[in-house]
């Protein structure tokens, strides 16, 4: 595993812990927030194992499914709980009309640690 990807892998687990942290403060919009940077992570150690790397969030995201969930290295589920996120990161972040319950915080949270686990395994073969 290189060293891009190990920190990837660092920056992810903090990341997590902070979504949980944040919702425990009571900020389920901010805490969906980094549960989305969690997978978005992950989503980036995943093409640097393939010397990929994008600026846009977008470009990252369609990359992901392109290399690993269309040839089925990643099942499919991970990929959609990464759009979910980042609508939902949209959400929470700009939308002042709608707020983000903790139910939906949760689930993030448990996606973005679905993936974690999934990732930390994948990656560990390369």
């Amino acid at each position: 595993m290189s060293i891009e990807v190990q920190a990837l892998l660092k920056k992810t687990r903090d990341s997590y812990t902070t979504a949980l942290g944040i919702l425990e403060m009571g900020q389920p919009g901010f805490a969906v927030s980094r549960a989305y940077y969690t997978m978005f992570y992950l989503a980036q150690a995943f093409l640097e194992t393939r010397g990929e790397s994008f600026s846009k969030h977008s470009a990252t995201i369609a990359a992901f499914g392109r290399y690993f969930v269309k040839p089925g290295v990643v099942p499919t589920q991970f990929y959609d709980y990464l759009i979910k996120a980042e609508k939902m990161r949209l959400t929470g972040e700009y939308n002042i009309l709608r707020n983000i319950t903790v139910e939906e915080a949760e689930l993030q949270i448990q996606r973005a640690e679905e993936f974690l686990i999934l990732a930390e395994e994948k990656l560990k073969e390369t």
